[in-house]
């Protein structure tokens, strides 16, 4: 692809979700949105192979749904209302329409189906932008209106997400698979606490971001994309499997890595609202993702093979790290001990 056209996309990008998250009006949050969803189709579609295409195609049609749903709530609401302020959406029928929405912009389960298969037919930059970016704009607008959100339909499909997310990266074997499952159970977790403290759900979307972030450059640098080539990463760079093994945990949300704050913070909010069974099910909910992510960990460091590899000698070439990825590394596994700062901010 032409730098221009990269840079003029990304750009867009940049400017869907930016108009989302600072606009006060639905008509311009929604155009936002569509700019983010019409920028993204060219870098799907940029490798030209037939699943790249079927992956831009149902990422489109989700997306487009979506999008009507949006309209057709927010022009309800207005209807009802009177106004397009995005602050006032009172109304019981068009406050539901929208959740699912913003659900099936997201991923949300049950609306989650198309997630997986869209991430596997793409390379893993646009994957990145799909994980983390991409969710910014809805999320915002989420955030605007958790005090009007049906608390029991968020509280239903973050269960549902958190469950699903673990059962479904159990059997899988490529790496974008598990992590758009993966992406799913980190929304649960979101989506949950979102209409009780926002904050929390910021906070977790913001570790989020970095550990997934950092997770998709290691896999980038290592050319790893299944559980088999995973396995040979050690040969490549002993440093940055033993930083993805850390990762993975973060992800799992062991202590004391960074991914064990929100699911600790968010429980203990769950329990102050008396609702101890829901902690104890996403607890164990979360046990599931735990387990692939463990997996994952021991395919990197106890199955290398006996012999050197002779794949084209992949594990001699030198490659240049970014100055991030050690950056995100360091995040994705200390960020626990400065957890008392991390609340002052909120």
């Amino acid at each position: 692809m032409s730098p221009y056209a990269l840079s003029m996309l990304m750009s867009s990008l940049a400017v869907g979700t930016i108009i989302t998250m600072s606009s006060h009006h639905w008509f311009l949050a929604w155009m936002g949105l569509e700019i983010n969803t019409l920028a993204i189709i060219p870098l799907m579609t940029k490798m030209h192979h037939p699943r790249a295409t079927e992956s831009a195609t149902k990422y489109f049609l989700t997306q487009a749904t979506a999008s009507a749903l949006i309209l057709f709530s927010t022009t309800i609401n207005a209807w009802m209302t009177g106004e397009w302020t995005i602050m006032n959406m009172t109304n019981h029928t068009p406050t539901v329409i929208f959740t699912l929405a913003l659900a099936i912009k997201l991923g949300i389960a049950p609306f989650h189906l198309w997630l997986p298969d869209v991430l596997q037919g793409l390379n893993m930059l646009t994957c990145l932008i799909l994980s983390t970016w991409q969710k910014l704009a809805p999320m915002a607008l989420m955030m605007l209106t958790s005090h009007q959100l049906n608390t029991n339909l968020l509280i239903a499909m973050a269960l549902m997400s958190t469950i699903i997310g673990g059962w479904g990266g159990l059997n899988q074997t490529q790496m974008r698979k598990i992590m758009a499952y993966s992406s799913i159970a980190h929304l649960g977790w979101m989506i949950l606490v979102i209409s009780f403290a926002p904050s929390l759900a910021l906070l977790n979307l913001f570790i989020y971001l970095v550990l997934t972030s950092s997770m998709f450059l290691m896999l980038m640098t290592l050319n790893s994309t299944n559980t088999n080539k995973l396995s040979i990463s050690w040969l490549k760079t002993p440093t940055l499997a033993a930083s993805m093994m850390a990762t993975l945990m973060a992800l799992g949300g062991l202590p004391p890595t960074s991914g064990f704050l929100p699911k600790w913070l968010i429980l203990q909010e769950m329990t102050k609202q008396h609702l101890g069974t829901l902690s104890a099910l996403m607890a164990m909910s979360a046990l599931l993702s735990l387990f692939f992510y463990i997996r994952l960990s021991y395919t990197i460091s106890m199955t290398s093979p006996p012999n050197i590899s002779n794949s084209s000698l992949t594990w001699r070439k030198k490659k240049n790290l970014t100055y991030v990825i050690p950056i995100l590394i360091i995040m994705s596994a200390t960020m626990m001990p400065i957890t008392p700062t991390l609340l002052l901010l909120n």
